[in-house]
């Protein structure tokens, strides 16, 4: 979850001023629960937690969920993020210009080398057949809002509005993601790669594919031994590097890319057959996982 440190965010940090918030937070991270398992270990009432957890779902930072487990349903509450980024917007992006694009998962245009385990659907079906890489090249790609394959790349190409108007000055690019893995698997890591107009910009490991809870917009249709989840990531292209949520990746900068020289701007997403983690990858549409959003691609420049 990435926020800016403004009056609209107001329910998120003021459900973060609680030290018994916290410890439901912390007892979250490591795995979901019942009002009553966290009344036994913070030996609070029922009262006090149920109170206390309705003010963390207000602020869209905890979720409860059905689960059954021995043939009983048990009212689960569940981590909603896996982190919280409060940007300081006008220390991020003193006095810049912006555009913005959406980017559908199906809108790719370009593959190479996808193999199974592969996929996608869209809210109401699978697409196709399972393990079929030729879905890939249907026309039946454009409502997709879930992909996954183990190998292979999708490339997204989208206009260039910086050419001969602007100076690049950050680009700013996030979208739901897990690795690839047929069964559930919360330990499974891949290393994805990124390149920008062709240019690598870098390689980060995302650790499972997240199938120990519904995600919050995954249809009910969706088998639960699927990944059900990502992780929300941004990835940051800059004057100095790029890097992951904050985290550098590798020493490639905005001003590497050429973005004055192509009309065009191209996204590749895949994994290099060169990587150590094997592990594909999944991409969460607004469909599926726990983020209403496909890949949103920003762009923040000066005027010359």
């Amino acid at each position: 979850m990435e926020i800016d440190l403004d009056k609209n965010n107001l329910p998120i940090l003021h459900a973060l001023d609680s030290e018994t918030r916290i410890d439901i937070i912390n007892l979250l991270i490591r795995q979901p629960a019942t009002i009553t398992e966290l009344s036994q270990k913070l030996h609070y009432s029922k009262a006090v937690i149920s109170k206390h957890a309705r003010i963390l779902e207000q602020a869209g930072l905890i979720q409860q969920s059905e689960m059954v487990a021995s043939d009983k349903r048990r009212r689960v509450l569940f981590l909603k993020t896996d982190n919280i980024l409060i940007n300081m917007p006008e220390r991020i992006y003193p006095q810049f210009e912006k555009f913005s694009y959406n980017i559908p998962l199906g809108n790719y245009f370009n593959t190479d080398n996808i193999r199974p385990t592969c996929g996608m659907a869209n809210y109401k079906q699978i697409i196709g057949k399972f393990d079929d890489p030729n879905i890939f090249l249907s026309n039946d790609r454009f409502s997709a809002t879930l992909l996954w394959f183990s190998s292979g790349f999708v490339e997204y190409i989208i206009p260039n509005k910086l050419l001969d108007v602007s100076n690049p000055e950050l680009i700013d690019i996030s979208f739901e993601i897990s690795s690839e893995f047929p069964q559930s698997n919360n330990n499974w890591p891949s290393d994805i790669s990124f390149w920008l107009n062709g240019i690598k910009l870098g390689t980060w490991t995302v650790s499972g594919n997240y199938s120990d809870v519904r995600g919050v917009l995954t249809p009910k249709w969706w088998g639960s031994e699927f990944s059900q989840y990502g992780l929300l990531k941004h990835l940051r292209i800059l004057k100095s590097d790029t890097a992951m949520d904050g985290e550098h990746i590798s020493d490639v900068t905005i001003n590497d890319l050429n973005l004055d020289h192509s009309k065009t701007i191209r996204l590749k997403i895949g994994i290099d057959p060169q990587s150590i983690n094997q592990g594909g990858l999944t991409l969460f549409g607004h469909d599926f996982g726990n983020y209403k959003q496909d890949i949103n691609f920003s762009c923040f420049y000066s005027k010359n």
